[in-house]
């Protein structure tokens, strides 16, 4: 009877060890901000050698906004300046795809930024050992403060 006793005891350790340990959670997709890549000697196979960019570079990007951007008139009565960062994937073929708000600076404001990035040309793909493949970036779109505009500039991984 000591036995039956302990057996089921080690069951029921059992159980409980399993239902107190976590489940991993869905891997996240994975995202590259521009002049954080390294080089590295064995490179995951979804890291790209280089990173996609804007066609003319930053300077063309700050232009775009400042042509396309129309400062919403409830934003300019409240005062409301900053950035809208939005998130996009750049997919091989350069266009930007899924645009989504991660931080919001008004309604107003993240409606007109979502507007300007459909209006935007196809980015240089990044590319993996000279493939162009799909990845996701975050762009900040300025309200207010064009002067402010701050774009990393992406560099290739190998030179």
């Amino acid at each position: 009877m000591k036995h039956l006793f302990f057996i089921c005891l080690l069951f029921l350790a059992g159980i409980m060890a399993q239902a107190q340990t976590p489940t991993p959670s869905p891997k996240q997709p994975t995202e590259l901000r521009a002049g954080r890549m390294q080089a590295q000697r064995a490179p995951a196979a979804n890291r790209p050698d280089v990173a996609p960019q804007f066609p003319g570079g930053t300077e063309a990007l700050s232009a775009f906004f400042q042509q396309q951007v129309k400062y919403p008139e409830a934003a300019r009565v409240s005062n409301v300046a900053g950035d809208v960062v939005v998130q996009a994937t750049v997919a091989a073929d350069g266009k930007l795809q899924n645009p989504t708000v991660v931080q919001s600076l008004s309604p107003a404001c993240d409606a007109e930024a979502l507007r300007v990035l459909a209006l935007m040309p196809a980015w240089q793909p990044a590319t993996r050992k000279g493939q162009p493949v799909a990845v996701l970036v975050r762009v900040p779109v300025p309200f207010g403060n064009s002067k402010n505009l701050k774009v990393e500039q992406g560099k290739t991984k190998f030179e």
